[in-house]
């Protein structure tokens, strides 16, 4: 993976937390919390694993056993 993209990832993924609690907040307004929470959780989880596997790669490259590309 190279570094341009590792850095692409981890803007998406900060966006997608974001757009999370922001639908969550939003929506909280029109319908109940539930509801809500329901249309929050795809953003959140999407966010969530991508930050996850970014987490995993960058330990790997810092370990040196697959060091991020140019």
């Amino acid at each position: 993976m190279k570094e341009a993209t590792f850095v692409k990832l981890s803007t998406l993924a900060f966006g997608l937390v974001l757009v999370g609690f922001l639908v969550r907040g939003l929506s909280g307004f029109v319908v109940t919390s539930e509801t809500a929470a329901l249309l929050s959780a795809p953003a959140m989880v999407s966010g969530g694993g991508l930050i996850v596997f970014l987490t995993v790669r960058s330990v790997l490259a810092v370990s040196g056993l697959r060091p991020l590309g140019e």
